[in-house]
C-alpha cells in the first residue's frame, strides 16, 4: 500500500512539472512579447511614436510647438524633431514637472500620468518611429 501511495503522489509530481516554454519561445528568446499587466494573456503591443506617441504630441503640444507659433523655435510635428527633443531637450524632464513649477510642458498644466508614461515607456523602449 505504501508503494502505491509513494508512486502515485510521485507520478504526480512528475504529471504537474510543465514549461510553458514553446521551440520557438527557447530559440529566439529575444522575440518574446511582455505581457499586457492588465491582461496577462495578452501581450504588450510595441510603444511607438506612430501608433502612441504621435497622438499625444499632437494633442497637448503642436498648438505652441509648430513654425510661426510661440515655441516655433523647438517644432515637434515630426518623428525626428520630437525624438531629438527627448534625446536632447529634455523633453521627458518637463513633461513630468508638476503644475505650477517652472517650465513645465505643456504650459496649460500637466497632461494625463498615462500619457507621460506611455512617452517615456517609448523613450525606454527605444524610440522606435513604427
Amino acid at each position: 500500500m505504501k508503494k502505491v501511495l509513494a508512486l502515485t503522489i510521485l507520478f504526480a509530481a512528475f504529471a504537474s512539472c510543465s514549461d510553458s516554454d514553446t521551440y520557438q519561445d527557447i530559440e529566439n528568446p529575444e522575440t518574446e512579447t511582455p505581457a499586457n499587466p492588465t491582461n496577462p494573456t495578452e501581450p504588450v503591443a510595441a510603444i511607438t511614436y506612430t501608433k502612441n506617441v504621435k497622438s499625444i504630441i499632437d494633442a497637448n503640444c503642436i498648438g505652441c510647438h509648430q513654425s510661426g507659433r510661440s515655441a516655433g523655435f523647438r517644432p515637434l510635428t515630426t518623428y525626428a524633431e520630437v525624438k531629438a527633443a527627448v534625446e536632447s531637450a529634455g523633453l521627458l524632464n518637463r513633461i513630468q514637472l508638476q503644475t505650477g513649477q517652472q517650465g513645465i510642458m505643456p504650459q496649460g498644466g500637466r497632461m494625463a500620468q498615462a500619457n507621460i508614461d506611455l512617452i517615456v515607456k517609448w523613450n525606454t523602449d527605444g524610440l522606435k518611429e513604427n
